[in-house]
């Protein structure tokens, strides 16, 4: 009997070459596809913050546009130069950035006439009594609408006299339902924010104030805090966290005054690096625009001038009829997902020159974005809006 042997299959399996090279052909692979999704990442990111920016800058030119548009609006017209008031390089640093303040009746319609002015010398407790009627023709409800409220008093009979006031809680007498003589009462002290041109009342006759319009007048400052250090901006006032203050650098600020007559700073848009505003008007009276400037330091209304130099000032400032705005933005990381060297001649990756503010010299890979703007002052002295009547 034959005895048949056993025969095993012969074992199968890689070398230690096709190991290692399956091993390195995986590990490109994963390299590979690593680099493609981090550098997809880099680039997510830099687009997410970009987009980011470009709020920020939109949002910047929309409420400097809007405020300067409507600049003047429901001022009597014998102090329509007092609208406006720019400041060239007003922020420190590198980016000399611009402010602009401006002032006008932005909100409520409002146009109460007063008889006789009592009190409110050097800022004191004053009490305004109005002409007959003028509760009853305006459309608001009386007292609530008009207590604990800030208040602007222009004068039509003493050029550069007014005064922001305000009415407190039980300051307002004589409503419809009430009877008796229409006034209101005022509390002592005046604006912490400076309204353009220096319209405080101090040296006022109290004489000035009979026949003055009575409205809510507001005063709106645009300014960006390139350092985050308050001790930069000594003509900010209540320059605090409890007034809204950050501390941030190249933070866009409106700062105004609250319904509690308070200076408040509402913080706009975070990385904007520079502002810049340029003013057009028919300078001569020739009949044409001049073409766009820079602020000039003599344009300012000083308290020391004379009545001559006063009046001269106003009337260049009431030429202005459009301002040019840029708004720069920057976001606040370098970009990820650049390779290679930017083209000199573009503006991507460094601060470009606005106006009279110069650009950078070299790139720092910080990704700009940039919004200019030339805008219309349409609403100056428009009084249509200010009637107070039904």
């Amino acid at each position: 009997m034959k005895i048949s042997k056993w025969t095993w299959p012969l074992e199968k399996g890689f070398t230690l070459a096709e190991v290692l090279v399956a091993s390195a052909v995986m590990l490109i692979v994963v390299l590979g596809t690593l680099a493609i999704y981090m550098r997809s990442h880099r680039i997510a990111v830099d687009q997410q913050r970009i987009a980011e920016l470009q709020h920020d800058v939109r949002t910047a030119m929309f409420f400097i546009s809007r405020d300067v548009r409507s600049a003047g609006v429901g001022l009597v017209p014998e102090i329509a130069g007092y609208f406006l008031e720019g400041y060239d390089a007003f922020s420190p640093g590198e980016e000399a950035a611009d402010s602009i303040k401006l002032i006008g009746n932005f909100d409520d319609p409002l146009a109460l006439k007063i008889r006789d002015y009592q009190g409110g010398s050097g800022g004191g407790a004053a009490t305004a009594f109005l002409y007959d009627y003028e509760l009853w023709n305006a459309p608001y409800e009386c007292p609530e609408y008009y207590e604990n409220r800030v208040v602007l008093i222009m004068s039509t009979t003493c050029p550069g006299c007014f005064a922001f006031r305000f009415i407190p809680r039980n300051g307002m007498h004589g409503c419809p339902q009430q009877g008796g003589a229409s006034h209101f009462n005022m509390q002592p002290g005046q604006s912490d924010l400076n309204p353009p041109g220096g319209l405080i009342d101090t040296g006022c006759g109290s004489d000035c104030w009979d026949d003055a319009i009575v409205t809510f007048g507001q005063i709106k400052q645009y300014w960006l805090d390139t350092t985050g250090h308050p001790g930069d901006y000594s003509n900010i006032p209540s320059l605090d966290s409890n007034h809204g203050y950050l501390g941030i650098p190249y933070t866009l600020y409106l700062t105004t005054i609250d319904d509690q007559g308070q200076v408040v700073h509402y913080a706009i848009a975070q990385n904007i690096e520079n502002i810049q505003f340029q003013y057009n008007g028919d300078f001569n009276n020739d009949g044409v625009l001049d073409g766009f400037l820079d602020w000039d330091i003599t344009w300012t209304i000083q308290p020391t001038d004379d009545d001559a130099t006063r009046q001269s000032k106003l009337d260049r400032i009431s030429a202005i009829s459009q301002v040019r705005i840029w708004v720069l933005g920057r976001t606040e990381e370098k970009v990820m997902g650049v390779s290679g060297s930017p083209p000199n001649n573009i503006y991507l990756y460094r601060r470009p020159p606005l106006a009279n503010s110069p650009g950078a010299t070299e790139d720092d890979m910080h990704r700009r974005v940039l919004l200019d703007s030339a805008v219309t002052i349409r609403n100056l002295v428009l009084n249509l809006y200010n009637l107070g009547t039904r």
